[in-house]
């Protein structure tokens, strides 16, 4: 049998392509305001305001962390406890973030300055 040859290219013959597989999506993340969680020691490092490494260095010295896997988490709740015990506060230290309003804390700050400054001229008056 003789091999039969067509005189049309076969690359001009109009052919049906196969539909490629549509891309999956990553899941959306959830803004980090709303996210409790710290993921990582960049994000622990950027929360702190502080470079990774005295993120890490706080961590070895007792920064409430914990490793699952690869990754290291933490807590914002505890890293504001941890920052207020380590300053001798009673309170969490809050952690300012450029969309935050901060006029509720200036509030407590302003009246927790003028109790001591009646503390100090109580004191002074004995």
């Amino acid at each position: 049998m003789d091999a039969v040859f067509y005189p049309v290219a076969l690359n001009s013959i109009p052919m049906k392509k196969k539909q490629k597989p549509a891309k999956k999506s990553r899941p959306e993340i959830k803004p980090k305001a709303q996210n409790e969680r710290l993921k990582g020691w960049n994000e622990i490092a950027s929360f702190l305001g502080q470079p990774v490494a005295v993120a890490q260095r706080w961590a070895r010295s007792g920064m409430p962390v914990t490793r699952e896997g690869r990754f290291m988490y933490a807590s914002r709740e505890e890293l504001s406890g941890y920052l207020g015990r380590e300053a001798g506060l009673d309170v969490p230290v809050h952690i300012a973030t450029e969309n935050m309003d901060l006029s509720a804390d200036l509030k407590l700050a302003l009246a927790h300055a003028r109790a001591g400054k009646a503390r100090q001229e109580k004191k002074a008056k004995r």
